[in-house]
């Protein structure tokens, strides 16, 4: 149900009379100006400082803005969270809203602010929409009864999060929309997506008006508006940063001038932006300069209509590769012969001959695969990726890259995969990827940009030939896709979820933790039997006891039964060869009674263990 306000508002008349109207600017780095240090939550100030706010927002008033934003923009419950403030984020926002309506008086209007959620939502994260939505929505709330004459939405970069703001808006209210994105040097988005296919899907909601901000200063941002401009007729705004930061004793400084961004605003009139205002580095000074520009434009401007290409906002994905056509396993895979891999930890150092020598041992003894572990542990190792390269080319035997998405970003991931197309890779697991341990260097810092799942969208659309803003690559890539598949989990429903995700996402097959008890596979397989994905089952030969104890209590996703702890402890008393051999023997028990249940196996070789893995795999073979 929307809702209608009852503050008088002369918005909709601005958006629809055909005059250039002025915007305010930035409002952290007015705040920050003024003293405030970074490190506090600046949408908080609404309750802690309303004054300082309040001051702000009548300085922009005074320079001439038009139309003011509330101290809004991170004001939604993730990011509010992270200052213990997230059960305040209605009160926040109505608070910010009642505060820019009483600096702005009855001539100047409010705009809302909301930025993006601070989360990847879903198909590249693991925020669902309609999840996003209801966050959204809190904000939204607040906004209104704070008194807002409309909303504006900025510094997005991914258009799906937008549209899931924009429609929470719509929901509730039937006010106006600015719909703004931010762009790189090149005038995309992060996620590739042009100014042209912005303008047009934005557009079609029913956006009143679309734009952008931040990130890049006057200039690139007037090639961004020219583009827009020529594929929509729907009014155009711009909010460009004072130009590009400098470090300037270890400080960000925007050396921009007003004079400059003011001669822009002329630029930007004549190139199609019909609300023009700043973004970060700009402050009262800037926002009056761009009136000063505006204020010699005495008639309506009639923008010209330069509708010289069209871009289609939903583009055909190509079909992909058939599976048995992407690489050897992947054939496999479709035809449901059972396979064979050996996990291989790469080597320390830059040297591959024993790593070689291993995976030559290993296709001797009949694997289909290797696959190149990534560890997360320090020191550093090689990369799984150019091990791989180095196996192909040196072995002749396919690999499968185990793939983290831990301490990479997208655009990073993008990059890897695309080389490793270009190198003949084709297989990949993968992961999310835990934090790694502190190393001798110095303390590990570790990221999530994406998660598997996330990551499994990514590359399905790379083997469609699109990259993630929906833009044609000029070939698609071949990969065959596996994921993680944690049955012994602690929390199953969670599991089995993502699952689904990772299937729905492009997933070519799963590929389980370390099998000791072929019960507990055989308990969960069950709950996804509707996924119709073949299972590849990992089994550890266990080299002793204390290996047995740790892998039991200190490594995630793995649980060892009680009789083995037995069986190990008893065979150790008789000598460490004998444990190694009692290792091997129960895997490969474990194995055939695994064997009806999956379509494969993958024998892991870590820890100095690739002794007994070859063993097992030569008896493995024996069995078929």
């Amino acid at each position: 149900m929307t809702q209608s306000i009852e503050t008088p508002s002369n918005l909709r008349s601005l958006i629809n009379d055909g005059n250039i109207h002025v915007l305010d600017g930035a409002m952290g780095t007015e705040i920050y100006a003024r003293g405030v240090f970074v490190n506090l939550s600046y949408d908080g100030l609404n309750l802690e400082n309303p004054d300082l706010v309040q001051a702000i927002h009548r300085d922009y008033v005074n320079a001439g803005a038009e139309i003011i934003e509330t101290n809004t923009f991170g004001a939604n419950p993730i990011k509010l969270s992270g200052h213990g403030l997230s059960e305040k984020t209605e009160l926040i926002n109505k608070t910010a809203a009642q505060i820019a309506r009483k600096a702005a008086g009855d001539k100047v209007d409010v705009l809302g602010a909301i930025g993006p959620l601070g989360v990847r939502i879903e198909p590249f994260g693991p925020t669902a929409r309609e999840e996003a939505q209801d966050l959204f929505t809190r904000q939204i709330l607040g906004l209104l009864e704070g008194k807002v004459n409309g909303f504006i939405l900025e510094t997005f970069s991914d258009l799906n999060e937008l549209e899931q703001a924009f429609h929470a808006i719509r929901t509730q209210s039937d006010l106006p929309i600015f719909c703004q994105v931010t762009v790189g040097e090149d005038g995309r988005t992060v996620y590739g997506t042009s100014p042209e296919a912005v303008a047009t899907e934005v557009s079609s909601w029913g956006a009143d008006v679309v734009g952008v901000n931040c990130s890049v200063g006057p200039a690139v941002m007037l090639d961004v508006i020219e583009r827009m401009a020529r594929v929509t007729t729907c009014p155009l705004s711009a909010q460009p940063n004072a130009g590009l930061p400098r470090i300037i004793a270890d400080r960000k400084m925007y050396l921009t001038s007003p004079t400059y961004i003011g001669q822009y605003a002329r630029q930007m009139i004549d190139a199609g932006a019909r609300f023009l205002g700043g973004c970060c580095g700009t402050g009262p000074e800037h926002i009056y300069k761009i009136r000063e520009s505006v204020r010699r434009i005495s008639t309506p401007v009639e923008i010209p209509q330069r509708m010289a290409r069209v871009v289609a906002t939903e583009t055909d994905f190509a079909d992909e590769t058939p599976l048995e056509k992407m690489s050897a396993l992947g054939e496999k895979i479709s035809k449901g012969i059972f396979i064979t891999s050996m996990e291989i930890t790469p080597p320390k150092g830059s040297d591959p001959t024993e790593m070689i020598n291993q995976c030559k041992l290993v296709k001797e003894a009949g694997a289909d695969s290797i696959n190149i572990l990534d560890s997360p542990y320090a020191p550093g190792r090689m990369s799984s990726l150019p091990a791989a390269i180095v196996v192909e080319n040196e072995v002749g035997i396919e690999t499968v890259v185990h793939y983290p998405c831990r301490d990479r970003n997208m655009s990073r991931m993008i990059s890897d995969l695309l080389g490793a197309a270009a190198s003949g890779i084709h297989n990949l697991l993968l992961v999310t990827g835990r934090p790694p341990p502190t190393g001798p260097f110095q303390p590990a810092l570790s990221g999530i940009d994406i998660d598997s799942i996330g990551l499994t969208n990514v590359i399905h659309g790379l083997n469609q030939g699109m990259d993630p803003g929906g833009n044609s690559l000029e070939s698609r890539t071949n990969f065959v896709i596996g994921a993680r598949m944690n049955h012994v989990a602690t929390d199953q429903d969670k599991e089995i979820s993502r699952l689904k995700w990772k299937v729905d996402a492009g997933a070519h097959f799963l590929v389980t933790h370390p099998v000791f008890s072929v019960e507990t596979l055989h308990s969960f397989l069950p709950n996804i039997s509707d996924l119709s994905i073949p299972i590849i089952g990992t089994l550890w030969p266990l080299r002793s006891f204390r290996e047995a104890d740790y892998l039991h209590n200190e490594v995630p996703g793995i649980q060892i039964p009680e009789s083995i702890f037995t069986r190990m402890a008893a065979a150790e008393k008789q000598g460490e060869s004998e444990a190694r051999s009692e290792g091997v023997k129960i895997a490969l028990e474990s194995f055939e009674e695994m064997h009806p249940i999956v379509q494969g196996l993958q024998i892991k070789a870590s820890g100095g263990s690739f002794s007994e893995a070859l063993t097992l795999l030569h008896e493995v073979g024996k069995s078929q």
